[in-house]
């Protein structure tokens, strides 16, 4: 692994093809006997620094239309954070399941599993059938690892039935020194950025493009008020992002003065913390509190000069699902996806059915999707919400901070790569774009 990192370090990318790939490499993982460790706690208890591991792990076989990548950076997101607490569920199963489909695919049905599903580093091996990519180029993945023998995923790639989540549902994530990935997850690294920026916006950005710009989701468009929940977060900074580069007008949620000030920064003016007002969506574990459902549209509406959002871009989910329908315009899109505070939503319908609201489910995007959300990076359209970088060594500390929601935009990990600020190719780009690629760090 020392002599692959060499070459990467050393500009020398020709020489990885004739490098030996290592029999083993570290990982970040949960154990198969240890799913059972938090069984009896809340999710407020479980600890991800007990359950996450940096093992050393056998490389896996290559199978045709795959690409072996030297990790030099990684993130966290929170399918990480609920891969390490065994919720919903273990992803032990996902992981059975995926190996019953074929006899390479069984590969992926261990005691233990890689996780990670973000990635910026070189490839190393491409596998039969790989045309696209070669040995030393740059890369950056996407999360979507599809089958594509399905019909069904020949319009829209995320509708096919054998449609999963790489390093979530299935194994050799990107919190590793190695990773193994479809070649169609693969994506040119933008070159004024470093390893560690790179691979942070991967999941989020790809799932924000999808989930408020493409027609898949709810197709924005230039002049639509946008109420972003969580607006200086992982995903939420995104959406921010897109809708002021889109023409549309961000309504930002936040719940710190902290995080107010990071939404101004990214050129939004309509920012509510909720924290400082005060908003109880639920007066106890059973009832929502419909008048502060009011109170709340009525603040938007205060902001916006009197207009309610075209577009409410959902992703906390039963907390703040009933308020966001309520607020939505008539004739608007609620937009759904994660539910990062519970997955059951509770709302009332008559402000859906008879304003004649939508609710459209999204899930992460697909290659095209991805791609144009990745073009948007390369640009400088779209900068990298990265706060704080962890080694790999400290993944656990990571997905603790992500799981107490101790962090601003996106965490990163360093994999192979020595330290932060490596891997940049274009420095001209980048002093250009130097305040907003920064914007997130040490907040």
């Amino acid at each position: 692994m020392q002599k692959i990192l060499d070459a990467i370090l050393a500009d020398e990318l020709d020489a990885l093809a004739s490098l030996p790939v290592p029999d083993s490499y570290r990982g970040v993982t949960v154990r198969k006997s240890e799913q059972d460790m938090f069984a009896g706690l809340s999710s407020s208890e479980k600890d991800p620094r007990r359950s996450l591991h940096v093992d050393e792990v056998p490389t896996p076989e290559l199978g045709p239309g795959e690409a072996l990548v030297a990790v030099m950076a990684s993130a966290i997101n929170y399918n990480t954070v609920w891969t390490s607490i065994f919720e919903p569920l273990s992803t032990f199963g996902f992981l059975e399941r995926y190996g019953r489909t074929s006899e390479l695919n069984a590969r992926h049905d261990l005691p233990y599993h890689v996780v990670g599903s973000d990635l910026a580093g070189v490839v190393l091996r491409t596998g039969p059938g790989v045309n696209a990519w070669k040995p030393g180029d740059e890369v950056v993945a996407h999360c979507l690892n599809v089958e594509l023998e399905h019909p069904d995923g020949h319009s829209d790639t995320m509708l096919d039935p054998e449609q999963r989540i790489w390093g979530f549902e299935t194994n050799f994530g990107g919190l590793a020194e190695l990773a193994l990935v479809k070649a169609n997850q693969l994506m040119p690294k933008p070159k004024h950025l470093s390893w560690e920026e790179a691979a942070s916006p991967g999941l989020v950005n790809s799932t924000a493009y999808r989930q408020l710009v493409s027609r898949n989701g709810a197709d924005m468009k230039q002049g639509d008020v946008v109420l972003i929940w969580g607006a200086s977060g992982g995903l939420g900074s995104y959406a921010t992002q897109f809708a002021l580069n889109g023409g549309a007008t961000p309504v930002c949620v936040v719940s710190s003065p902290e995080k107010a000030e990071i939404c101004r920064r990214m050129g939004a003016e309509l920012v509510i913390d909720r924290a400082a007002e005060g908003y109880k969506f639920w007066k106890d574990e059973h009832e929502q509190d419909q008048r502060e459902w009011k109170r709340f549209g009525a603040r938007i509406r205060e902001l916006t000069g009197g207009e309610d959002p075209d577009i409410v871009f959902e992703h906390p989910g039963r907390e703040t699902f009933g308020a966001s329908v309520y607020v939505a315009k008539r004739g608007g899109t609620i937009v759904t996806c994660a539910s990062t505070s519970g997955f059951n939503h509770s709302y009332d319908n008559r402000y859906l059915w008879m304003h004649l609201k939508r609710i459209v489910g999204s899930h992460f995007a697909n290659y095209r999707e991805a791609w144009e959300a990745n073009r948007l990076i390369a640009k400088g359209a779209i900068h990298p919400t990265l706060s704080k970088v962890y080694a790999l060594e400290e993944t656990g500390q990571a997905a603790h901070d992500v799981h107490r929601n101790a962090h601003q935009g996106k965490v990163g990990v360093l994999c192979l790569s020595p330290e932060e600020g490596l891997g940049v190719r274009d420095h001209e780009l980048r002093a250009t774009h130097l305040d907003g690629i920064n914007r997130f760090r040490g907040v």
